[in-house]
């Protein structure tokens, strides 16, 4: 094997590995709502797990990418260790597909129609589709779908590559006394867990394991299978490497992974070791093919989770074992930073703080108009406490989207991030004046001031439009209710009315000596916040009517909202009748 065949076979393992990324992310991006899909499926069922794990990596094609997802889901606190541990197993069922689809190399036949059913017949064809698509399409989508034909055919061209540089190795006698040392097991698990190791993807290195046995007839079953299980050992480094910091129940979940592929090859092997020094079985010294093998890597995979799914209580206990709890307090990562290898999933656990941001915000604001009649210590802690929960989801979800925003996303991606970030500062600014207004209620307790019976109502008034305009905004958000979002702009025209009246009615009274001065400044700060809350609510329910309708401009929808909205002035008439009549 010359310097030309090794430069050879070192490009064709770079594109098959580029066109496998390529190909992987594309896909992530394409599959990302159907990935929601399957993840909000997910229950406390084993089969229901398994049958995740399995889908989500049939469809990413990479085993480790679910897995360091799992451990990312399982330090959120999203995902239980048990719930990983069934996830885990259908992972690695799942990663079986690149290998059924490489194994389409090896087909031949005399007919068309068969033989366009081999990659290097068909890819050229789906590379040009894929550079159409990337080129002339505008949709994101297209474009993606573009990217995964090119980074299929890219695969495909890279495998055929290494096979061409390898395929003179057949002749080579040395090299097929080194596949004569594969067959002692031991060493065979040793080399296929170092490669896969080394280059991190259990799909990659039986792909390579698929051209060296399809070119070179030298790779006999009974040295493949011992690197088939090998393999499945190698591919957890890398969640083991993601685990590295993570809480306790994550590193569960990295070591769950590994003890499940080195229990499985333990059980495949001995029994493979057994079955090969009793009996004489002509398959292990037959060459393997890329189709034989892709049956191998199924056939091990599947035996070893139909064995140890029923266990999979004995391999919690296992991982509870090898990292024990301890008196240190274990803290869910509100946001891991693993996760943003899944855009769709780092983007659905945003939505789900900035829901929980939402009811901690709209909770305070409530707590803070009781205080207004009866306030106590209890409920100021309480309101202070939420203010300060918004304020830190406010920081780390501020960081983590712009950090989403600069990975490879979709333009609805896109879109709902840029939402996301305006609407989480409407929900801190709210949670901002639920304080402010707190600390007026302490200062009329404290100062034991009142208003008047006359302010009194009014202020009754105004407060209940502020509860009602932000059950609309908090509903248009929670439940992306367009219709509750096109009631708030009306209502908030009405809360601008409550306060104009407050403000009149004070000055008349203050006139008349039945007001102090010192009242007017608490009713002024009150009516400047609430008159905000109102003004962020309108805000929030602009960005869900904008999302929905693919448009960004608030003020442009407000002129639609106000001019071309039939049912605003409908909706004005009614909110006016219920609070200033």
């Amino acid at each position: 094997m010359g310097i030309s065949e090794v430069l050879e076979l070192i490009l064709g393992l770079c594109l098959f590995l580029f066109g496998m990324n390529v190909m992987g992310e594309s896909l992530e991006r394409s599959a990302g709502n159907g990935l929601r899909s399957l993840l909000g499926r997910l229950t406390s069922n084993k089969f229901a797990g398994f049958l995740t794990g399995l889908g989500v990596t049939a469809v990413i094609q990479s085993s480790s990418a679910t897995t360091v997802m799992v451990v990312g889901f399982v330090n959120s606190g999203i995902m239980t260790l048990r719930q990983a541990i069934s996830v885990i197993m259908g992972a690695n069922i799942g990663t079986t597909v690149t290998a059924w689809i490489l194994s389409l190399g090896g087909i031949d036949g005399g007919a068309w129609y068969i033989a366009m059913w081999k990659p290097s017949n068909f890819t050229p064809i789906l590379a040009l589709i894929g550079i159409a698509m990337c080129m002339l399409s505008k949709s994101s989508k297209k474009k993606d779908i573009g990217t995964i034909l090119l980074g299929f055919a890219t695969l495909m061209f890279g495998m055929d590559t290494m096979s061409a540089a390898v395929s003179g190795l057949k002749d080579i006698p040395e090299f097929q006394q080194l596949f004569l040392l594969f067959k002692n097991p031991i060493l065979g698990v040793l080399v296929g867990a170092i490669l896969t190791g080394i280059i991190q993807s259990s799909s990659a290195s039986v792909g390579i394991l698929q051209a060296l046995a399809a070119s070179t007839d030298s790779v006999s079953y009974g040295a493949a299978i011992p690197i088939i299980m090998g393999q499945n050992i190698g591919t957890c480094v890398t969640a083991l490497i993601s685990s590295i910091g993570t809480n306790k129940n994550a590193r569960r979940a990295a070591l769950v992974h590994l003890s499940f592929n080195i229990i499985g090859t333990i059980i495949c092997l001995t029994g493979f070791t057994i079955v090969s020094n009793v009996f004489t079985v002509p398959l292990f010294d037959q060459s393997a093919s890329a189709f034989g093998i892709a049956i191998a890597h199924s056939i091990f995979n599947v035996i070893c989770t139909a064995i140890l799914l029923p266990m999979s209580g004995l391999l919690e206990k296992l991982a509870i074992r090898l990292v024990p709890d301890n008196d240190k307090k274990d803290v869910n990562a509100e946001l891991d930073e693993r996760l943003l290898v899944t855009p769709a999933i780092a983007l659905d656990r945003c939505n789900t703080l900035t829901l929980e941001m939402a009811e901690n915000a709209v909770g305070a604001l409530k707590q803070s108009i009781a205080s207004l009649k009866s306030c106590d210590v209890k409920a100021a802690t309480e309101i202070r406490e939420s203010e300060e929960k918004v304020d830190h989801l406010e920081d780390i979800l501020g960081t983590y989207l712009v950090k989403l925003s600069g990975q490879k996303i979709s333009e609805n991606e896109s879109a709902e991030i840029t939402k996301l970030l305006k609407l989480i500062g409407d929900f801190e600014r709210i949670s901002d004046h639920s304080v402010n207004i707190l600390e007026s209620a302490e200062e009329l307790r404290d100062k034991e001031i009142s208003f008047t019976e006359e302010a009194g109502k009014d202020m009754t008034q105004l407060t209940a439009a502020i509860s009602e305009i932000l059950d609309l905004a908090s509903n248009a958000f929670i439940n992306n209710d367009i219709a509750a979002a096109r009631q708030v702009e009306p209502l908030e025209q009405v809360v601008d009315k409550l306060i104009l009246k407050l403000h009149d009615g004070h000055i008349k009274r203050l006139k008349s000596g039945d007001c102090s001065i010192e009242s007017g400044f608490i009713l002024n700060d009150l009516t400047t916040n609430f008159e905000r809350v109102a003004d962020h609510c309108s805000n929030i329910a602009i960005r869900v009517i904008d999302a929905s309708e693919n448009n960004m401009n608030i003020h442009e929808s407000l002129r639609d909202i106000k001019q071309n909205d039939p049912r605003f002035e409908e909706q004005y008439a009614l909110y006016k009748q219920k609070y200033l009549a």
